[in-house]
C-alpha cells in the first residue's frame, strides 16, 4: 500500500541534483568576487555604493535562466526545448 502511494511521486534526478550545486557555486563564486571588491568600493560616495551593490544583487540572476531551464528541461536553450 505504501508502495503504491510513493509511486505518483518523481524521483530526484541527477540533473536537478547537479543544477542545485551549481546554483550554489554561483552564489559563492559570485559573492567572494563581490566581497573582493569591497576594499575600492568602501571609498566612493555612499549612494554610488549602494547602486553598486543593488547591481551585483541582481547582475549574478541572468545566468540562472538557461540553468533552471537545463534543469526542467535538459536544453540549455529555449529553441531547442521545443517550446515556443
Amino acid at each position: 500500500m505504501r508502495a503504491g502511494a510513493m509511486s505518483g511521486a518523481p524521483d530526484p534526478s541527477f540533473r536537478k541534483l547537479a543544477g542545485v550545486a551549481l546554483i550554489l557555486l554561483l552564489i559563492v563564486v559570485w559573492a567572494t568576487f563581490v566581497a573582493s571588491l569591497a576594499q575600492v568600493v568602501s571609498t566612493w560616495p555612499i549612494l554610488v555604493q549602494a547602486l553598486f551593490y543593488l547591481m551585483m544583487g541582481l547582475i549574478w540572476i541572468i545566468p540562472l535562466k538557461p540553468l533552471v531551464r537545463w534543469i526542467q528541461t535538459g536544453s540549455w536553450s529555449a529553441a531547442s526545448s521545443g517550446k515556443k
